[in-house]
């Protein structure tokens, strides 16, 4: 495979609206030899997913604004800007922003394949009410 370096600048990429919730994909399995995918997530204040999830990928979220809340196993955890989350692959997790500020976070995907569903789940979450 020949890979290139890339330079992605701010707010460029592959994005993704969801109402009060927007993903923009930096890089995906074609551009890390299938390592990983990297997206930026930013969720308006009170804005939340519709459910937990979990899928095969691990998920590396670093909090680069406000606080992200996010339930893993059976509890919630507040991450405020600088905190870092590990989620193994197939743990079921949930994450919203519950404060009166804009949140966002980076999400590296490992192995990388994950942005592969963003039309889809784009689909359905820009169609759901993700208020809290």
């Amino acid at each position: 495979m020949d890979r290139k370096a890339i330079i992605v600048p701010p707010g460029q990429g592959r994005v993704y609206a969801m109402g009060p919730m927007r993903a923009i994909f930096k890089a995906d399995r074609d551009e890390t030899a299938n390592g990983c995918s990297i997206s930026e997530w930013w969720l308006e204040p009170r804005t939340r997913l519709p459910d937990q999830h979990a899928h095969d990928e691990d998920h590396v979220f670093y909090v680069i604004e406000g606080t992200l809340s996010v339930h893993i196993g059976d509890g919630w955890s507040h991450v405020a800007k600088g905190g870092y989350v590990l989620i193994p692959g197939g743990m079921p997790h949930a994450f919203e922003n519950r404060g009166p500020v804009r949140s966002g976070f980076i999400s590296f995907n490992v192995p990388g394949g994950f942005e592969e569903r963003m039309p889809d789940i784009a689909s359905a979450l820009s169609s759901t009410d993700l208020t809290i």
